[in-house]
C-alpha cells in the first residue's frame, strides 16, 4: 500500500505573519507528528509553499486579497516552526503562485497511491483545493483531509470547506 502525506502550506505568513491567526500555531506539533508517522512508514511527503513576487498586488489575487503574504525569499514564504525542520531531501515541494498546485496535480497523475492525506492551511482555501486537484488525479484513492490539522481565519468558512469536502466524497477524520 503506498500513501502520501501533502503539507499544505504550513508558512509563517499563515501562522503569525501577515495572515496568521489564532490558532494556526496549534496545529504545529501534529503536524509535525503526523510527517513523523509517514515517514516512519516510508510514505511519501509533499509539501506546498504559496509563492509570490513583488508583483503581487498586480495580480488578480492581490487585487482581491490586498496583503502582500509569501513572497519568495522572505521569512514569511518559509514553513513554519518545527515543521520546516521536518523536511528530508527525499520530499517534494512544490511552490504555487495560486491557491492549487498544477505541478502537484500532474505529479499525482503519474505517481499512484492507495491514500493521500492533507494537512495544513488555509482549509477553505488551498487546502480545499489542492483536496480536489488530488480526488481529479486520483479519483480512486482515498483522499483524506485531517479536520484537527487544518484551519482557518473563519471558524465558519473551515466548516463549510469540511462540508464541501464531505460533498466530494473526500474522508474528513
Amino acid at each position: 500500500m503506498s500513501n502520501c502525506l501533502i503539507v499544505v502550506d504550513y508558512q509563517n505568513d499563515f501562522v503569525n505573519g501577515s495572515l496568521g491567526f489564532p490558532g494556526a500555531e496549534l496545529l504545529e506539533q501534529g503536524i509535525c507528528a503526523k510527517i513523523k508517522e509517514y515517514r516512519k512508514r516510508g510514505d511519501n511527503i509533499i509539501f506546498t509553499l504559496d509563492t509570490h513576487y513583488d508583483n503581487y498586488l498586480n495580480t488578480r489575487e492581490g487585487q482581491n486579497l490586498p496583503v502582500p503574504h509569501c513572497l519568495k525569499d522572505t521569512d514569511g514564504h518559509k514553513l513554519y516552526g518545527r515543521v520546516s525542520d521536518e523536511v528530508s531531501d527525499t520530499d517534494k515541494v512544490f511552490c504555487k503562485n495560486t491557491f492549487g498546485s498544477g505541478e502537484l496535480f500532474m505529479y499525482l497523475k503519474t505517481h499512484r497511491f492507495d491514500c493521500i492525506e492533507l494537512v495544513g492551511l488555509v482549509s477553505n482555501i488551498c487546502v480545499l483545493v489542492n483536496a480536489v486537484l488530488a480526488k481529479t488525479a486520483q479519483p480512486e484513492a482515498e483522499i483524506v483531509v485531517d479536520a484537527t490539522l487544518t484551519a482557518s481565519f473563519d471558524s465558519s468558512l473551515h466548516d463549510d470547506a469540511l462540508n464541501v469536502m464531505k460533498g466530494l466524497q473526500i474522508i474528513i477524520v
